[in-house]
């Protein structure tokens, strides 16, 4: 069960971060630059991310999950998603900004505190 949890959550992680990298295609695509690419690449990945709770109910429903264990598990798992695509956003401003090293790590780390609030 720990470890269905655990690919289950791993495959989230990638989805999340998958839908990020197709924003940060699509801001290419489109020659976005600056203000205007974060914002679009924020906004997708959040329209990305509001499609993670249907995403998490079916697989709590694959799991065969109900009552109390279902809710916990697709509480986390929406918590999890939404941690994942704040990340993704977060990573794609450290890259167009050019960060690295302790400067993108603190960039980053602190981008993804501010989107939890």
């Amino acid at each position: 069960m720990r470890k269905i949890l655990i690919l289950s959550l791993t495959s989230l992680f990638v989805t999340q971060f998958a839908f990020a990298a197709t924003c940060e295609e699509q801001a290419t695509e489109k020659k976005l630059a600056g203000a205007a690419r974060n914002s679009f690449v924020k906004k997708c990945t959040t329209d990305a991310a509001a499609a993670a709770p249907a995403d998490c109910e079916a697989q709590a429903t694959g799991k065969k999950l109900a009552g109390a264990a279902r809710n916990s598990f697709v509480k986390k798992c929406e918590a999890d998603a939404h941690a994942a695509s704040a990340a993704g956003a977060c990573e794609a401003q450290a890259t167009e900004r050019k960060l690295a090293g302790a400067a993108r790590t603190s960039f980053v780390k602190k981008c993804t505190a501010d989107a939890a609030h």
